[in-house]
């Protein structure tokens, strides 16, 4: 593709691994400058090592992205070092453990929160205060096809995907007037190594699409870049779906 990002600057948080990693690499390919974070220094460090070995312009941190000071503080490093920030992509999150509600701690439960919702929330007001500067921006934020159907053993999981498709479509109207678009994304099941283990599990995951094929991170990679660029300017305070056409219809194998 060559949507004219070229020399946008995108943060990516969660950008060392699977969908993050694809689709860091994804703007890079459109001669964007990226900027990763994650809480696991060497995971960090070695995506950024395999990217500048490539040739391509990027620099990595460690943050939690439900942490406010560590976020501003990788946030300002980025403006620094590049002098804006264009895109910022809350993609960070977690997947607890797959239990019944009633065995469901408080704890689990707050920190599946922290993570999850909590991080779009600093990320949006970080990424907004940097990019209401220049007037224009783009916030894509990760949601889950869990905010479509829950799925039963994941109580507080599901709920903090739907929560972050309600803060894409408040914070794209409270945005809208500084030029500054939000847009949710909806993966379905795609093949990482946290979902791998379920899919082997699983193979009925294969016929859940109708597509007939569970998805890659590229699928989500080139759908963010996409809605990132010019191209997709009219669209904002909704969310995207990327699921290869999981449970359109009742009977996905009629035409197979």
């Amino acid at each position: 593709m060559n949507l004219l990002l070229k020399g946008k600057v995108v943060l990516i948080t969660g950008g060392a691994t699977g969908i993050g990693k694809a689709t860091a690499r994804a703007f890079l390919k459109e001669g964007c400058k990226v900027a990763i974070c994650g809480r696991t220094k060497p995971k960090v460090d070695h995506t950024v090592q395999q990217f500048r070995e490539k040739g391509y312009d990027s620099i990595g941190g460690v943050a939690d992205d439900g942490n406010a000071a560590a976020m501003h503080a990788f946030a300002d490093l980025v403006a620094q070092k590049y002098g804006c920030i264009d895109v910022w992509i809350n993609n960070a999150g977690i997947y607890p453990e797959r239990k019944p509600l009633l065995d469901v701690t408080e704890e689990e439960w707050d920190e599946t929160f922290r993570v999850n919702v909590k991080s779009v929330f600093i990320g949006t007001k970080i990424a907004a205060a940097h990019m209401k500067k220049r007037g224009a921006g783009v916030i894509l934020n990760a949601s889950s096809f869990a905010a479509v159907i829950p799925t039963a053993g994941s109580s507080a999981y599901g709920p903090t995907k739907s929560v972050i498709v309600s803060l894409t479509r408040t914070s794209a109207a409270e945005l809208a007037p500084f030029h500054i678009r939000v847009v949710a994304y909806v993966p379905g099941m795609i093949r990482t190594a946290m979902s791998e283990p379920v899919i082997a599990a699983r193979p009925q995951f294969l016929t859940k699409q109708a597509l007939g094929r569970v998805g890659e991170p590229e699928d989500i990679a080139d759908t963010l870049v996409f809605l990132a660029s010019d191209a997709a300017a009219y669209i904002t305070g909704t969310s995207v779906e990327i699921s290869g056409g999981r449970f359109c219809v009742q009977n996905l194998q009629y035409a197979w």
